[in-house]
């Protein structure tokens, strides 16, 4: 038998490994939910300035939904990538953690950056329009789901599809 302690190493890496696996797969179907879903459907029923309001609200939100499970699951890609790199088994520098940090720059360049931006464009200040701040804000935004996209296939990996033995 393995010593107790071993076991509840082994425990604790099952429950990290787990939810290195969930939180990608979840990211990346609420960034989907809010684009393809949630920021249309206030125009098709709102005056444009009012939609405009309540799809910058739901915006800032998944922004910081954002930062904080890019955070989350930029520390989990560490853990992990420390593990296998004391075990030889790989760099301390991991893919998950170059797209975990892909993903946050996004949130932050398209987010906390251009939004400020946007708000003086509106006010007819900035050398950029309104309407080009917004579709470089878009970009970001597609950029970061597909950095996420890429990071929930990855931890969906190796190991979870399991071929029927014939």
């Amino acid at each position: 038998l393995a010593p107790l302690g071993d076991r509840r190493r082994a425990i604790r890496l099952m429950g990290l490994q787990r939810w290195r696996r969930l939180l990608p797969g979840l990211w990346a179907g609420g960034l989907l939910c809010v684009a393809g879903l949630a920021t249309p459907a206030p125009f098709a029923l709102l005056p444009q300035a009012d939609a405009g309001r309540v799809a910058g609200r739901m915006l800032a939100q998944e922004a910081y939904a954002s930062l904080v499970l890019g955070i989350v699951l930029l520390v989990l890609e560490r853990l992990v990538a420390r593990r296998e790199s004391a075990a030889g088994q790989g760099s301390q520098f991991s893919t998950g953690m170059v797209l975990a940090l892909g993903a946050v720059f996004c949130t932050v360049a398209g987010y906390f950056a251009l939004q400020p931006m946007m708000a003086a464009a509106r006010a007819g200040q900035g050398p950029l329009t309104f309407a080009q701040l917004h579709a470089l804000s878009a970009v970001f935004y597609g950029v970061k789901v597909v950095l996420v996209a890429a990071l929930a296939w990855r931890a969906a990996g190796p190991g979870v599809i399991r071929r029927p033995s014939s």
